[in-house]
Parts: C-alpha cells; structure tokens; sequence
C-alpha cells in the first residue's frame, strides 16, 4: 500500500465504493460499483474529497492521476434512489437536503462540489478513462480532469434538468468553454447523449480510441518523456490562460519560464 493509499480513510474509500491504487508515479483512482453503473452517492463524493485533500498536501511524487469505472460504464451519475424519500441508507437524500436552512443547503452542495474541483488544481495532470455512459455527476467527473480520454461507445449526457436540478458539480465551467454557451445550453436543457465524437466535434473529449487502457497508459508514458516539473509548471499556465489577459498571461508566462531555467541550471550544476 503507497503513502497516499494508507493516508486515505480505508473505510470511506470502501463506502463511496472507490479504489486506489498506486503504480510507480502514477494514482488510479476507480469508481467500483459495477452492479450500479458506477453510481454516485455523498459517500462517493466524500471519498474523492479525501483524495483530494491527500494528493494537494506536498511531497507526493504523483506524475499522474487517472480516474476510471470498472463494468461497461463510466458513472451513471447519482444513485437515483438520492431521489426519493427513503433515499439510500446512511445517505442524506436530496429531499432532506431541500428541507434544510440557507446556511446548510449551501454547505452540503459545497462539500458535494469539494469531490470534483480539485482534479484541475492538483499538480499531476489529470486524466479521465471513460468507457460507455458517464451520465450527470459522472460526466461532471469527467469534465475535472485535465484530460478526457473516450472509448469509442463513450455516451455523455447532462441530465440534471431532467429531475427539475442544474449541473452544480462544477461541469457548467469546462463545458461552457469547450463548447460554447449556446452548445452547453442544448445540451444540458435537453439532458440528450452526446456520443464520443461529436464529443472529441465539441472539443471537451480530448481524444477517442479503441484501446482505451492501452492509449491512457501510452499517454501517460509520453507524459512523462518531459524533464521533471516542466508538464507539471505547464499546466497551471495553460489553465490561466483560460482567465487571464494576456498581460496577466504573459506575465504568468515569464515567472513559470524563470523557474524551469532556474531549474535547468540546477541540475546542470549538479
């Protein structure tokens, strides 16, 4: 068992049904409810934010972090038992939810959001494998990563709206920019399937294969071809430049270059 799997609670890893495993310097992150599509519930969530909270501490030498579904599904998204009043045991259903104060509501969509914003903070580059549905919450989990590989019978929906909710886990973001407002509106509105290549068409798939372990691996082979930290500086900067001006951009630019030519000539010297 690495550092970071001992360092994670074994037995809220067990009850958001997640597995970690560690090879060499590269964190698997895998959703394990087969039976269930990979369905999420806030114990899910709950152990993706302990991960998160884990992999941002320093001194973990992760290159990169892959998140994956076992069955023939990503994630169908939220246990739709959440819907209803009995909900799932253990659980805090959405209609209990709906009952509480202001102050409460708020915290409880924030702690649910808490599983899903790390994966574009974190150092590693992160990749998302997705293979045949990743539904709601699932294709919000897709959409943190840094990188989201499809397998050719990869589905995508948002169908929130659906069940009279909107996308909360932070998925509007990515997608609004990879898409377009008008795009994300037709899609999320209409809760319809968007198959791999339209979604590699729209621009949030960044690549489709047939061999989706096979490929993951070659990229985080290539990933890792790169002097040490230069991907890992190079990523922060590229995720600014999707908010900045280019003088804040170039400015960004000029202080990530400083340290990788700092970098070079300590280990030059060395």
């Amino acid at each position: 068992m690495s550092e970071i799997t001992r360092a994670v609670d074994q037995g809220l890893l067990q009850r958001g049904h997640v597995r970690l495993e560690q090879r060499d310097h590269v964190l698997h992150v895998v959703l394990d409810r087969p039976e269930a599509r990979n369905a999420q519930t806030p114990s899910t969530w709950e152990a993706l934010a302990a991960i998160g909270a884990v992999i941002q501490q320093a001194g973990h030498d992760i290159s990169a972090i892959i998140v994956s579904g076992t069955g023939p599904s990503f994630s169908a998204g939220l246990d739709r038992r959440m819907f209803t009043p009995e909900g799932v045991p253990g659980e805090t259903s959405l209609l209990a939810l709906a009952k509480a104060n202001d102050v409460d509501l708020d915290q409880g969509i924030a702690a649910a959001q808490a599983a899903f914003a790390w994966w574009r903070e974190a150092a590693p580059i992160t990749i998302a494998a997705v293979q045949g549905h990743a539904i709601g919450a699932g294709f919000q989990l897709a959409l943190a990563c840094d990188l989201l590989i499809a397998a050719a019978d990869a589905q995508f929906a948002m169908r929130e709206t659906s069940y009279g909710l909107v996308p909360d886990l932070g998925g509007t973001w990515p997608l609004v920019r990879s898409v377009g407002y008008p795009r994300a509106l037709e899609i999320c509105a209409t809760g319809r399937l968007v198959d791999a290549e339209e979604g590699y068409r729209l621009g949030f798939v960044t690549r489709v294969v047939d061999d989706l372990t096979g490929e993951v691996e070659a990229l985080v082979r290539a990933l890792g071809q790169a002097p040490p930290g230069a991907v890992r500086d190079l990523a922060p900067l590229l995720r600014a430049a999707e908010v900045s001006t280019p003088h804040e951009q170039r400015a960004a630019e000029r202080a990530a270059q400083a340290v990788r030519l700092r970098s070079l000539l300590a280990m030059m010297d060395t």
